[in-house]
């Protein structure tokens, strides 16, 4: 990813993941994230770390591209709440990598009442 005079250094999609899913599950009106689709939903649930859960990182050409699968509160402003998560996913991978991100796309797969 990055040639320095040492050496290159390569930050795994996965590792990238983390960022991201910490990122999103820290902005206000995401409750959960969600598997893309109903095959990798039976996969997160099996008993494995899946702090990676919703999150899907493609490199290609040095360039970053993160879509990301979350679940929204009900009753917040679906367009809001995308937006903020879109801010600080890059931000946060940006500052932690010192590379740009192309792309964040947000899949809101559902919406959950709270229960407060």
């Amino acid at each position: 990813m990055k040639d320095t005079g040492m050496g290159r250094i390569e930050v795994s999609p996965s590792a990238i993941a983390s960022l991201a899913s910490q990122a999103v599950l820290e902005c206000y009106g995401v409750v959960d994230m969600a598997g893309k689709d109903l095959a990798s939903d039976i996969i997160d649930w099996l008993p494995f770390d899946n702090h990676r859960r919703g999150v899907v990182v493609h490199i290609d050409n040095d360039e970053i591209v993160i879509d990301l699968y979350v679940v929204i509160e009900y009753g917040t402003r679906i367009i809001t709440v995308a937006r903020n998560v879109q801010s600080a996913v890059k931000y946060t991978v940006e500052r932690a990598l010192r590379a740009p991100v192309t792309a964040v796309n947000v899949h809101v797969q559902d919406l959950r009442v709270s229960e407060d």
